[in-house]
């Protein structure tokens, strides 16, 4: 039999925050702002994801300790209904895993938190200090369309039928192809763009069970 598999976005699906705007914040408020900027510019579609991945982290030059402390934002504003939605979720026969553009070694600590064993995420590379000294180039998610790239990879994994993906940017919009259903999630954000072209759009967690019930 096939798995069920659902992929979760993480900055601001998951969790309210989006982690590399708060690195950014570490920098002071004009570079908080400059990173914003270009992360929503991504987000709401027509900036592609490699014009502003490396220039927000060679601004930020975020340290090893800084990541981990993102980490623990993760979970303190984790989504209020993630825990029991995804209990609920398992229960039902899903398979869970996070697709993410984001850094993996600040989603882990919430992957974790939510019993999440997948996660696909980009590797940031830290010297002995702590220091950084840049991100894995080969990673799929720092790249436009990396999500659909892993979404594919998934799917021959698990022999997944369905794949479903929640996510509030444009970067989860564009894996609508390689989907079975794509929601949109609205709870942090809600971009037109994003909203106009779910298949679903849910405003919290709490809401997947029935809407999985209906579309899986």
């Amino acid at each position: 039999m096939a798995a069920k598999l659902l992929l979760f976005d993480c900055d601001s699906t998951l969790s309210a925050i989006e982690g590399v705007d708060e690195l950014g914040r570490l920098r002071g408020p004009e570079v908080f702002k400059a990173v914003e900027e270009m992360t929503n510019a991504a987000m709401n579609g027509g900036t592609p994801m490699e014009s502003v991945f490396a220039k927000r982290l060679e601004m930020i030059q975020p340290t090893l300790a800084e990541l981990e402390s993102i980490g623990q934002k993760y979970i303190a504003q984790v989504e209020p209904t993630a825990v029991e939605s995804l209990k609920a979720l398992r229960r039902a026969g899903w398979t869970i895993a996070i697709v993410s553009g984001g850094f993996t070694q600040a989603i882990r600590p919430l992957a974790d938190y939510l019993g999440i064993e997948r996660v696909e995420a980009v590797d940031l590379k830290f010297k002995s200090d702590g220091s950084y000294a840049g991100y894995n180039e080969s990673c799929p998610t720092s790249k436009t369309k990396g999500k659909n790239v892993i979404a594919r990879k998934l799917r021959n994994e698990f022999q997944a039928k369905p794949v479903i993906l929640v996510g509030d940017g444009a970067s989860d919009l564009e894996v609508k192809e390689d989907l079975d259903t794509f929601i949109g999630f609205g709870r942090y954000a809600v971009r037109p763009k994003v909203k106009a072209g779910a298949d679903v759009f849910i405003y919290a967690l709490s809401e997947l069970p029935e809407v999985l019930s209906r579309h899986a």
